[in-house]
């Protein structure tokens, strides 16, 4: 594998996070990306946290959302995370989900419109365009990244979907530089993005093949294999709950997801996770995973990249010095 990634969440310390995103590096590790997602930790200051202390590994969001920041300030961010680690930098952005978004006040409505409007205002700006747009989600009027002290030039920050639905899949390959494809499935899922992303590409000249592709895999390495098993299900009962549908899709029966979606309250405690995992089948965590001994999560993430992924990016379940050390590719 030539390319392999590490994935964050808010699993770790950012203290650690930031040791282990060095020794990624260390080990040849292509990019590191931070999750944003529940109201835990933002992407933004861990991603400069860990450019700061790299000097070759680039740094994506994966992924942040388009509802919550304004574009002009999310273009100066990445426009001041590319000043950080000039050329590093990648802006992964997707559409959110409810209730979480529900919850907070923001109306998720015309997903793929407001997307199309962000990627577009948002890549000009970087451009070092002067921008003025008016659509239904941004209207802007002769703003342009103001920059006195810096580079002036355009920035080299490419913009990757976090998209799930199809007709997201496929606007990803219309205007985006990549897809990160989702977590939580089997290789098998991939071949499906795949058509759409080339879709989406054709119509704009290009096919699959100009879209990369990396993946997030939650990756559970261990030498006992029963152990990396109930490492893996600590993330997968949560899962379970709260991405139902995924869960049935593959193979998990409806008593099961009815009984863990009632044992778990949100956000889940320890507790209730530790009480819920014992209904999780064996089966689906290694479906949906890569989970296993060394040799065992090689082939399966082996078998993801046979179905289309480019990079994978890689969730450690269990210690993540043994899991960059499976995939060191340095």
């Amino acid at each position: 594998m030539k390319r392999v990634a590490l994935y964050l969440q808010d699993r770790h310390s950012l203290q650690d996070g930031i040791k282990y995103v060095q020794y990624a590096e260390s080990k040849g590790f292509e990019a590191v990306w931070q999750a944003e997602s529940r109201l835990v930790r933002d992407a933004i200051v861990p991603m400069a946290a860990f450019a700061a202390s790299t000097k070759k590994i680039k740094v994506g969001s994966g992924v942040i959302n388009n509802w919550t920041r304004n574009i002009g300030l999310l273009a100066s961010t990445f426009l001041t995370l590319d000043d950080l680690a000039p050329d590093r930098i990648i802006c992964g952005i997707g559409a959110w989900w409810d209730p979480l978004a529900k919850n907070v006040g923001i109306e998720r409505r015309k997903p793929l419109l407001a997307m199309r409007e962000t990627v577009e205002v948002m890549r000009r700006l970087l451009n070092m365009e002067n921008v003025t747009f008016h659509g239904e989600f941004h209207n802007v009027t002769g703003i342009e990244l103001d920059v006195v002290h810096g580079r002036k030039e355009p920035r080299n920050v490419p913009i990757f979907i976090g998209a799930t639905g199809d007709q997201m899949m496929e606007l990803t390959g219309e205007i985006a530089d990549g897809a990160v494809l989702n977590y939580c499935v089997a290789p098998e899922y991939n071949d499906k993005a795949i058509e759409l992303l080339d879709k989406g590409a054709r119509k704009r000249g290009r096919t699959v093949a100009d879209i990369d592709r990396p993946q997030l895999i939650v990756c559970s390495v261990h030498e006992d294999r029963k152990k990396a098993i109930e490492d893996a299900k600590w993330l997968l009962t949560q899962y379970v709950a709260q991405q139902p549908h995924i869960a049935k899709a593959s193979g998990v029966s409806d008593d099961i997801i009815k009984k863990v979606q009632s044992m778990l309250g949100w956000p889940a405690t320890k507790e209730q996770i530790a009480s819920a995992m014992q209904y999780i089948p064996d089966d689906f965590v290694l479906k949906i995973s890569a989970t296993g001994t060394p040799d065992e999560v090689r082939a399966k993430v082996q078998q993801y990249v046979d179905h289309g992924c480019t990079c994978p990016i890689l969730y450690p379940m269990g210690d993540p010095y043994m899991m960059m050390d499976t995939f060191a590719v340095a």
